[in-house]
This record gives C-alpha cells, sequence and structure tokens, in this order.
C-alpha cells in the first residue's frame, strides 16, 4: 500500500465541515501516491495557560484536549471510510497552527488544508495561515476548495522561472497519477518596469510578444513532458492576467498547479496578487509547490 519512501500525506483538521473535506482529499491523494495518511489537530490553548481538563460540574470527556482528540478521530474514522486499506495515524500536537503545520510538512510528502475552518484554522484561505504555510512549506500544499472532480484535465501556470518549473514537473506527475490530461498555460500582457530606471518602447509589437510567449511555454513544457508521453498535454497561450487565465481554466479542472515563487507578472506569486486570486476564486482545488528541496518531488 505505501512506497518505499514512507513520508506521509499530511492534513490539518479542526473539526469542521472543511477539514473533513480534506481529510477525503487527503486519503485520496495518499492512495494516489502510495504513501500512508497522517491526520493532525494543532492544539494551541496550552500556550494560553487555560484550563484543558474537564469542568468539574460537567462530564468527564469533557474540556478542550478530549474535543481536540474527537476532532483527530472522527477525521481518521473518515479517512478509514474513504479508503479502507490506507494506514492512517492521527495526533494533537502543541502549539499554533502555522507553526505546526510547517513542522509536519518538513517531514510530509504533501501537506492538506480545507480553505476555511474552526478555531487555530478560522478563516484559513482568507485570513494569514493558507498564505503563510504554503509560502513557507517545505513540501507542495494542496488547498481544498471548489468542487472535487474526478475528470478534467490538471492545470498549471507557467511564466518560466525555477518556481513555475517546479510546479510543472509536479503537474505532470499528478496528472499521470491521475490519467489526465494536462493543460499548460502561460498568460502574458505589455510588459512593465521591473526596477528603477527601466525604459520600455512606446509601442509594443503583439505578434512578437505572442510568438516569446509561445516559444516560452513550449520550451517548458518540453522536459516534463518527454518524461511522461502517456500524458496528453495542451499548451494554452492567453493574453490577459495570469491570475484571471488560471481562475478561467479551473472551471473545468480538477487541479489547478502552481508555484511558490514566479517571475514578471506571477513574481511573489504567494505574496503579490496572483495566487492570492487564485487560491480566493479557483472552482478546483489548487496546489501550491515549493522551487526546490527533496520534500517537493511528488
Amino acid at each position: 500500500m505505501t512506497s518505499d519512501n514512507g513520508n506521509p500525506v499530511v492534513v490539518g483538521v479542526d473539526g469542521s465541515a472543511i477539514a473533513l473535506e480534506a481529510v477525503r482529499a487527503a486519503a485520496r491523494e495518499a492512495v494516489l501516491r502510495r504513501r500512508p495518511l497522517r491526520i493532525v489537530h494543532a492544539f494551541i490553548w496550552p500556550l494560553m495557560n487555560v484550563p484543558l481538563g474537564p469542568d468539574p460540574s460537567g462530564p468527564a470527556t469533557g474540556g478542550l484536549r478530549h474535543q481536540a482528540e474527537r476532532y483527530v478521530a472522527e477525521a481518521v474514522a473518515e479517512a478509514a471510510a474513504v479508503a479502507p486499506d490506507l494506514p492512517v495515524t492521527g495526533a494533537v500536537v502543541d502549539g499554533a497552527a502555522v507553526r505546526v503545520l510547517l513542522d509536519e510538512a518538513c517531514q510530509g510528502a504533501l501537506l492538506v488544508l480545507g480553505n476555511r475552518g474552526l478555531g487555530g484554522f478560522a478563516g484559513l484561505l482568507i485570513g494569514s495561515v493558507t498564505v503563510q504555510v504554503s509560502t513557507r512549506a517545505q513540501c507542495p500544499v494542496l488547498v481544498v476548495r471548489g468542487e472535487p472532480r474526478a475528470a478534467g484535465p490538471v492545470v498549471v501556470g507557467v511564466d518560466g522561472s525555477e518556481s513555475a518549473a517546479a510546479a510543472l514537473g509536479w503537474a505532470v506527475e499528478a496528472a499521470a497519477r491521475r490519467g489526465a490530461p494536462l493543460v499548460a498555460v502561460h498568460a502574458w500582457l505589455y510588459p512593465t518596469p521591473v526596477t528603477p530606471g527601466d525604459v520600455l518602447p512606446l509601442g509594443h509589437d503583439l505578434d512578437a510578444l505572442a510568438a516569446d510567449g509561445q516559444r516560452l511555454l513550449a520550451e517548458s513544457v518540453e522536459g516534463p513532458a518527454a518524461r511522461h508521453p502517456e500524458v496528453p498535454v495542451q499548451q494554452r497561450l492567453v493574453r490577459g492576467s495570469p491570475a484571471g487565465a488560471l481562475v478561467e481554466a479551473s472551471r473545468t479542472a480538477q487541479l489547478v498547479v502552481v508555484g511558490a515563487r514566479g517571475r514578471g507578472p506571477l513574481a511573489g506569486l504567494l505574496l503579490g496578487s496572483v495566487s492570492h486570486a487564485v487560491l480566493h476564486h479557483a472552482h478546483c482545488p489548487v496546489a501550491v509547490v515549493p522551487q526546490s528541496g527533496p520534500d517537493a518531488r511528488p
């Protein structure tokens, strides 16, 4: 059931419905990767110096610690319902959500999060937890949102950067596992100044800009596609914003993949507006892939 490299798929839970949706997605990803599943609840209350046990006048099963343990037990049962033969472990880990998740990512093959939640994961996508974890995690982060689909392509954003190259390699592997086609999207706009003092031409040759974009897209896809010739690859050149192109492509995709950093319009992908917009508005799950390192592999 598991691969020789036993790094688990890790999922963060908090007792919310979206967390259970993330557990189901994480279980499916673990089966695809032949890896065990680890379920984690970040238990911040010891840091707050509040009582953790049951109220003396209440039931013995009450209290914050018991509640956290119930969250994990419920998630373990949900994973078992999705994949009965999948090795699953659960843990309540003391600490703040971001720190706990980043530590777990150091030993994880993939980290799965819901796009919103309760407690330590409250406002997961709108707030800071997902953004901080996605930009700093040492393994890919899958944010569960939108409608889960078993069909449709894997979509990946391409901009010629090293980060996009890592995302493209991961996306091809993901498409191969799913038996899905790959759509590589490169969106281009008029050149903009990058550093102070940049001088740009007063006019632009649109045909030349489009040709440059098509060449970048073809060169980027060539290597990863050759490693998986069984994956049908479509190259999609879009004149417009990268965020808009990826969100639009997500309407029929089963997964959108972006790099954790970019170049040009995709620079500082998660710290800027592109991935923030994709994470907020995509119609399917979004995977954020770090630029390099052993944990970035599929």
